[in-house]
């Protein structure tokens, strides 16, 4: 599914840019494919695990995709930013979940490193969009302005962030 949308504040405007969906995203497509890989170890383990861990493994798998896609529906700020962190969050239990694999010899150490390896992959890709974010909602308008944003973390004490905004891109 894409948009079209048109840049500028003249709707006659030349130059159209493609929204993008989460399935756009390079985050949501890397984390899919890691999905899926956690998946496979889910059929590979012994009967015993397959109703436990491996349910675990499944919740854990879809919540790091859900959350990314959730997130993408979101407009307010701090809604963006807790979907990212519990994405985040599956991916590190993902990560505990292989080093049960390798403790019980589910999976040998040169598949459970290739694993982990993804998963570092997905988490730069979750941590550099979770930097992305502030900058595109915080200097999308007003370049040059300061730009307060006050919001609430889970301990629910309020957090204000300065940002400046000096160039085009954001100044960053």
């Amino acid at each position: 599914m894409t948009y079209k949308v048109t840049k500028g504040n003249n709707a006659s405007s030349t130059s159209v840019e493609k929204f993008q969906t989460f399935e756009d995203l390079e985050v949501y497509k890397v984390a899919r494919e890691f999905r899926k890989a956690m998946y496979a170890v889910t059929r590979r383990l012994p009967d015993l695990e397959k109703y436990e861990l491996g349910r675990q493994i499944r919740h854990a798998s879809v919540s790091l995709t859900n959350n990314k896609s959730e997130r993408h529906g979101r407009f307010h700020y701090p809604d963006q930013i807790r979907f990212f962190l519990h994405s985040r969050g599956s991916l590190e239990e993902l990560v505990d979940d292989l080093n049960v694999c390798f403790d019980e010899n589910y999976l040998s150490s040169d598949e459970v490193a290739k694993l982990k390896e993804r998963a570092r992959g997905v988490l730069n890709l979750v941590n550099g969009y979770l930097r992305y974010l502030p900058r595109q909602l915080f200097c999308s308008s007003r370049i040059g302005q300061p730009r307060f944003r006050a919001h609430r973390h889970a301990h629910r004490s309020a957090v204000v962030t300065l940002v400046t905004c000096n160039t085009p891109d954001g100044g960053f």
